[in-house]
């Protein structure tokens, strides 16, 4: 709602994306009754880790740089009428590692872990795995396939009767075109 206020604000000049932006679902934000500009509110709406998941697409360099510095917020703009999804931030990723380091697992708890499936029996045992052997195989069947009979001659004259029965048909259309075509130019 914000955005579309300030875009009733700045005039005629934008009033294609005024329509434009009409088309788009409609998100409640927390000044609904006293707008604030169009990137004051986005950046409202993706505060405290970015709850429902919004992406930003803007082509203003400093809410694009504003955006980059909170943790989880992916970043589209457009180059010669493309979309492109800008890659994370350092923040992001930042953010990332950090995530991953607090759900591994510390070493004493995985010393425990395996101490405890000792004694329950569930540890895996290493010499019972066996790799299999290759069996050594027979010749390959494609080249036991017996030789093909070559074809005797009788087959080649039954062939070449064959031939000698097709006629080719004369087209008699193009004829017939020509004839008229001399008498048009007799006349």
């Amino acid at each position: 709602r914000c955005i579309l206020k300030e875009l009733e604000s700045l005039g005629k000049a934008l009033y294609g994306a005024k329509l434009i932006a009409q088309r788009f679902q409609l998100r409640n934000c927390s000044h609904h009754k006293d707008p604030v500009s169009g990137s004051a509110c986005l950046l409202s709406m993706i505060e405290e880790g970015n709850p429902h998941h919004f992406f930003i697409a803007t082509q203003d360099q400093d809410l694009a740089n504003k955006v980059k510095k909170k943790a989880g917020v992916p970043l589209l703009f457009i180059i010669q009428n493309t979309m492109v999804l800008d890659k994370p931030s350092p923040k992001s990723l930042a953010f990332i590692r950090k995530l991953q380091m607090n759900q591994l697992v510390p070493e004493h708890q995985k010393q425990s872990i395996v101490q405890l499936k000792e004694k329950e029996g569930l540890a895996k045992q290493e010499g019972t795995k066996r790799r299999k052997r290759k069996k050594a195989g027979g010749p390959n069947p494609l080249s036991c396939l017996k030789k093909k009979k070559k074809t005797t001659q009788e087959g080649q004259e039954s062939s070449a009767e064959k031939k000698k029965r097709r006629k080719r048909k004369r087209n008699r259309v193009k004829a017939e075109a020509l004839q008229s075509v001399q008498k048009s130019e007799e006349e």
